[in-house]
């Protein structure tokens, strides 16, 4: 089989826009999301530190004399910096030095211990080295989306509609496959594949590169099933113990459990998402635990061994594997933009799937379904009665609502103001 051609990628924008404005670019994301595909297409040289071949002979120069790594035409990429941690403060110096931007780009599929914010306080590379997220493909870079409904035109206030075409079928094989690159170019009963490998590699090898200690893969796994069985929740660390517990003799204690998520956090598999803190009129309280995700839906998928065809049979789990994807996309879309997802959740049980959030402070309120005039009903209740708690004298109001669903003939606004838009017809 011949290397597929590259396909453009919504990072390739945003390392070219951080290259001119950063000595050193550090890419971070799961192991083969593309992140070492990318940074080769604007590196002008390139040394591959975990090449089998010389492994040893890398790790070695770069504790001896780390010039010797980043000799080289700029920008130079650096892939899988973090087996030779002292690259980093040598990165740092050499872009003080130098005076210019554009030098480094680096690329992690883990957090290395000199990377944890604690023990990088002193020498954070702060205002020397930027750090980009680069997540698997969303539904717009792999083709799966028409891209004819806009993130940012949304945000600018341009009404938008089109036509749809998708069916939940096509959205179940999409959850299962996930954006693995590599899967895109595979015919679709070996993509299904991609994700089981994944989870194979980290089950039994990369979660126990990160903090030194060793995992039990059959714990790992079952950790992984559970979290996936709690996907778009909020559960305490309690819960997932307790369900861990109560499959094996031996207690899995929460400290146990927490470890164990660390791990699986520092390469990138694990990406919960943090709560919305807005200024309201009402006095509800708003909640602060993190809604549990996975860097990708496929990753779920696979830690519970089902397929497509048990997603259509199964459709409140169907429900949460499909959020999953969709916070991926708004993730993907987001980092562009220069904005971060949240959810929201208060005391008086009101909930809003993901809030999209701008540096300028614009927000966008999103509810995600499957589809259905019920649901969709449902969802748009939820965003007029949370638009309505904002304080507008504290905050702006917000630039949209949006019912994200994985069917429908149409993308388009509804009287009330609320959008409905398919999956399959968004982009940045």
């Amino acid at each position: 089989m011949t290397k597929p051609e590259y396909k453009p990628r919504i990072a390739d924008t945003i390392l070219s826009n951080k290259l001119k404005g950063m000595g050193a670019v550090l890419i971070e994301g799961p192991k083969w999301c593309g992140k070492t595909t990318t940074a080769e297409q604007q590196a002008k040289s390139i040394i591959y530190m975990d090449d089998p071949r010389s492994k040893d002979s890398n790790i070695e120069a770069a504790n001896i004399d780390p010039d010797l790594i980043l000799d080289g035409e700029v920008p130079r990429l650096i892939d899988e910096w973090q087996i030779a941690p002292r690259i980093w403060d040598a990165i740092r110096f050499t872009v003080d030095h130098r005076g210019e931007d554009g030098q480094f780009i680096l690329t992690g599929s883990s957090v290395p211990l000199i990377g944890k914010e604690e023990q990088l306080k002193s020498h954070s590379g702060t205002g020397r080295i930027c750090r980009i997220r680069m997540r698997t493909m969303s539904l717009w870079e792999s083709g799966d989306s028409s891209g004819k409904i806009s993130l940012k035109a949304l945000f600018a206030g341009d009404k938008q509609s089109c036509t749809c075409s998708t069916d939940l079928e096509k959205i179940a094989f999409l959850s299962c496959r996930g954006g693995w690159p590599r899967a895109i170019f595979q015919d679709a009963e070996i993509s299904l594949g991609r994700a089981a490998d994944y989870l194979d590699a980290v089950v039994n090898s990369d979660v126990n590169r990160v903090d030194g200690s060793i995992k039990n893969p059959e714990r790992v796994s079952r950790l992984l099933r559970s979290y996936a069985r709690h996907l778009g929740t909020q559960v305490p660390l309690s819960v997932i113990s307790s369900d861990l517990s109560n499959n094996e003799n031996s207690s899995f204690d929460v400290r146990t459990v927490q470890s164990y998520i660390n791990a699986l956090k520092l390469i990138f598999m694990i990406e919960d998402m943090p709560a919305w803190n807005p200024n309201l009129r009402s006095k509800a309280t708003v909640r602060t635990s993190d809604t549990r995700y996975f860097v990708d839906p496929s990753i779920a998928v696979a830690a519970l061994g089902i397929g497509p065809q048990d997603l259509i049979s199964d459709l409140k789990t169907f429900g949460f594997i499909f959020e999953n994807l969709c916070v991926r996309d708004l993730r993907v879309y987001a980092e562009k933009l220069n904005g971060n997802v949240f959810h929201y959740r208060d005391s008086l049980g009101l909930e809003c799937d993901t809030v999209v959030h701008m540096r300028n402070g614009k927000h966008g309120l999103i509810e995600i379904k499957l589809g259905g005039d019920k649901l969709i009903e449902e969802g748009a209740a939820n965003l007029i009665k949370l638009k309505e708690k904002i304080d507008t004298d504290k905050m702006a109001s917000p630039s949209f609502m949006m019912v994200l669903t994985a069917i429908g003939n149409f993308a388009y606004q509804r009287k009330d103001g609320v959008y409905v838009v398919p999956i399959t017809c968004l982009k940045d």
